[in-house]
């Protein structure tokens, strides 16, 4: 038979063999099988579903590894006096309790869509403004070490500035919005956001919270910076808040040893003074050298080194985890943040500008917040009263940064369900 004779045969066996995988009988006039269905039972999820799991898994990372260290650095205070009534598992508990919480109260806020906080924006920044001047009241705000920052709630202390941190960055990405025709007039874009972060300032002036304002006024200012502002107005934003901060130092007797302290940490007077912390952070970081001295092995955390479980928790990471642990959260922090930049990014490429713009508000905080607290600890900043987000001990502080990241994985479902046609 020749080649051409073969073809017909050839055809006609391919035909019934297709026929005979889906069932079909092998009959030459029997129609080729139609699936009326897909099935899915084995398929991938696209990549535009969902939710971004990284965000996720790497905030709970950066939560499991503060509790551990919230853990050995605190389990030894009860030795003090100080503390003398604590158990050693008490401060772990309440950090880990604070963590469960706040991931709970988080899961329900990844469900509130952005067009509702963009509508609350306004009313939450005036319950931040009430709270901290509720905590300015005599015996209704807690006093801790001279400063007035807690409100006492019975199972934990809340901290106004954190709430006023997330109030200023959804206000901000509201006002943006608002304000994005006139954003090249000076007084009708930008002097009203300096007159509300101003009001913000001198009521956590007067905690007194240096720290926190530094970080309000950092976001806002991002956020108007992100948002368009022309950039001479925000050079003269810039040069003000300088001015500012150089006059509050310069007329506050305590805040100026501070910095001569920080100058000149290791003179006899400072070291025993105001450059106490700073210096056994240091020799913290100096034990650490490269690989540290083991988990749970720090020498500072026992009543030497002030706040070991707050502000100098990552001191204590560099002495039981050396430069190898700093690295890590270091490294982690910064992911972190250029994650957020992407959501938001993404965000205002779709048209919607006030969640960008919480996104990338985020990310400013979270970045300046860290970027303060860890030049604190290694002495590169003067030091100030700021926790490492997401990591330090503080009820209020985990609860905000979670409940902000959620805000932020909110942004970016909403991303994911315009990108595969759906709507917001």
């Amino acid at each position: 038979m020749s080649e051409v004779d073969s073809r017909p045969h050839i055809f006609a066996a391919l035909l019934a063999a297709v026929r005979t995988r889906f069932g079909q009988r092998g009959d030459a006039g029997a129609p080729l099988p139609v699936r009326d269905f897909v099935n899915v039972s084995n398929a991938q999820r696209s990549k535009v579903m969902g939710f971004d799991q990284p965000l996720v898994w790497g905030t709970l990372a950066l939560l499991l590894m503060g509790l551990v260290m919230v853990y050995s650095a605190t389990i030894g205070l009860p030795d003090s006096p100080r503390f003398a009534n604590y158990s050693p598992h008490f401060f772990v508990v309440r950090h880990l309790t604070a963590i469960v919480l706040a991931v709970c109260v988080s899961a329900v806020v990844t469900q509130i869509p952005m067009a509702t906080w963009e509508r609350m924006a306004p009313w939450i920044f005036v319950a931040s403004l009430i709270l901290l001047v509720l905590v300015l009241i005599p015996h209704v705000g807690k006093v801790v070490y001279g400063a007035r920052r807690w409100l006492p709630l019975g199972i934990m202390n809340f901290q106004p500035s954190e709430l006023a941190k997330l109030a200023i960055v959804l206000y901000a990405s509201d006002y943006m919005v608002r304000k994005m025709d006139v954003k090249e007039h000076f007084f009708r874009a930008v002097a009203p956001m300096a007159v509300a972060v101003g009001v913000v300032g001198l009521l956590l002036l007067a905690e007194p919270d240096m720290g926190a304002f530094m970080v309000i006024a950092t976001i806002a200012m991002s956020i108007l910076f992100l948002g368009g502002v022309n950039g001479r107005m925000f050079f003269l934003i810039t040069a003000v808040l300088l001015g500012a901060f150089s006059l509050m130092v310069s007329l506050s007797p305590w805040r100026r040893e501070r910095i001569f302290a920080y100058l000149d940490p290791w003179s006899e007077k400072n070291a025993l003074g105001k450059a106490y912390q700073l210096t056994h952070s240091l020799i913290a970081f100096g034990r650490g050298e490269i690989f540290g001295e083991g988990l749970g092995s720090s020498i500072e955390k026992l009543h030497y080194l002030p706040e070991a479980h707050t502000d100098f928790l990552l001191a204590v990471i560099g002495e039981e985890l050396g430069f190898i642990g700093v690295a890590a959260v270091i490294l982690a922090f910064f992911w972190l943040v250029v994650r957020l930049f992407n959501i938001g990014r993404q965000a205002i490429a779709l048209d919607r500008v006030f969640s960008g713009l919480v996104a990338q508000g985020v990310a400013v905080w979270m970045g300046g917040q860290a970027f303060i607290n860890m030049g604190v600890n290694l002495g590169v900043l003067p030091t100030k009263g700021l926790t490492l987000p997401l990591m330090s001990f503080g009820g209020s502080g985990v609860m905000l940064n979670c409940i902000a990241l959620a805000i932020c994985l909110r942004v970016d479902i909403e991303n994911r369900q315009l990108m595969r046609g759906g709507r917001a």
